[in-house]
């Protein structure tokens, strides 16, 4: 097989980014935008040894019962999507197979994998919207990177963007080009404007981060006489001079309001700043952490440890249902959310620690910590093998793993049964629509 060859191919299933999987003289070709049971003319675009990628060059005949037209300009060109060309049914089956998959290829465990909790309208979801500028001085934009690229697509909207995000974006980008303030060029490291973060509450309210290329906007006033009418009560400049991919420097300046933007998780209120951790899906995080909370079957004496904290929004909901809750959090900045969170909403029975997982935790469990239950919320790569081992040693008589990667989930829950504990309920939550991505709570108990 090699690059530009083109022929027919039939997809069998769908891969870990939601793109057919076709089998051609015994070795898969990937190819975007391919439903199972669909036939297409596919030109390699590249091929490696045991695997190559496909671009459909003619329409599926026939077409798959679950595909749809897409409801967004952008698709596919901007890379925020992989599955709004297919049935949003037909995503979340795809999302459990794939927990389902991981579990037994990676793992070797068996899990029994219930359908996914998904949204009753899966739209104008994301309360955070991260934009990069490009495009050029004269005519900047703002929208996605392209899949595998730093190509900036234009977005004028984002069907996946809670409001008034849209708005405020065409606002910014208005006062850009009113202003000549010029976007960042990778190529070159010139220009000032790198992204625009817009958090949205569930009041509406928005806090808007402007990463750049320098100390200071140009015409901040008359930015934030554009902003402040569409709900804006917070906006921040992030200094940002690094030759990075990093989209958040550690260096913020406020322009104009409040420090922090306010937003709601059940019944309690969470003060966030602009490095704040925070689940871009408020809603389906209800139904995530109450999945947790059910999982974790927490007593009135029970401790409760909770490992990757970051704000404190799974402490301190789980408090209320134990006698004490202590989380572990490696950003000092988020520590101290936590920490107001708490007081915010009356919660006393929290303490927060901040330090790496990997290092903090087996201190803790070394100087005597012996938690009933433990909550790990890891990032992509999952837990640190020093994490593992401390859980173990401290003993607990049930671990709630909540993940975002369903392959480093398996992976450590692998890990984890050679220290003696098993997985015993798995439940996926679609937090990421139209996107391949899935988080999943599992319980493993000894």
């Amino acid at each position: 097989m090699k690059k530009n060859e083109c022929f027919p191919l039939t997809a069998e299933r769908l891969g870990a980014d939601l793109e057919g999987v076709c089998i051609h003289e015994g070795m898969p070709v990937f190819v975007p935008g391919m439903l199972p049971g669909e036939t297409a003319s596919v030109r390699i675009v590249k091929a490696e040894k045991r695997y190559a990628f496909g671009r459909m060059e003619s329409a599926p005949n026939p077409a798959a019962l679950n595909r749809r037209v897409p409801d967004c300009a952008s698709y596919p060109r901007c890379g925020g999507c992989s599955g709004r060309h297919m049935s949003y049914e037909a995503t979340l089956d795809a999302k459990r197979r794939q927990v389902e998959d991981c579990f037994r290829r990676i793992a070797g465990i068996e899990a029994d994998v219930p359908p996914v909790i998904g949204m009753k309208s899966p739209f104008g979801y994301r309360n955070k919207t991260s934009l990069p500028a490009g495009g050029t001085d004269e005519e900047p934009v703002l929208g996605f990177y392209a899949p595998r690229s730093h190509a900036v697509i234009p977005a004028a909207a984002c069907p996946n963007a809670m409001p008034p995000a849209d708005a405020l974006a065409a606002a910014f980008l208005a006062w850009m080009k009113m202003f000549h303030v010029k976007p960042y060029r990778e190529e070159t490291r010139q220009g000032l404007i790198r992204h625009l973060v817009i958090r949205v509450n569930r009041q509406g309210e928005s806090m808007v981060t402007v990463a750049a290329n320098g100390a200071s906007l140009p015409h901040a006033k008359e930015l934030t006489d554009a902003l402040v009418p569409l709900g804006t009560v917070s906006l921040w400049l992030n200094e940002n001079r690094a030759d990075t991919n990093v989209i958040l420097s550690e260096k913020f300046h406020l322009i104009y309001g409040k420090e922090t933007l306010t937003d709601t998780l059940f019944d309690l209120k969470f003060e966030l700043s602009p490095a704040s951790f925070f689940q871009v899906n408020p809603a389906q995080t209800e139904k995530l952490y109450q999945t947790a909370v059910d999982f974790a079957a927490l007593k009135k004496t029970d401790l409760l440890c909770d490992v990757y904290c970051g704000a404190g929004t799974i402490t301190l909901t789980m408090a209320r249902h134990c006698r004490e809750a202590v989380g572990i959090e490696i950003v000092t900045a988020a520590v101290e959310n936590a920490k107001r969170n708490a007081l915010l909403n009356g919660i006393g029975n929290v303490s927060f620690r901040a330090g790496k997982a990997e290092e903090l935790l087996p201190r803790m469990v070394a100087d005597g910590l012996r938690p009933d239950v433990i909550v790990v919320d890891p990032p992509r790569k999952g837990l640190d093998p020093a994490v593992i081992r401390a859980m173990a040693q401290a003993g607990p008589d049930r671990l709630v793993y909540v993940s975002c990667n369903p392959a480093t989930l398996a992976r450590d829950a692998g890990l984890l049964k050679e220290e003696g504990y098993l997985i015993r309920k798995v439940q996926p939550v679609d937090m990421f629509c139209w996107t391949s991505g899935v988080e999943t709570v599992a319980l493993l108990t000894r």
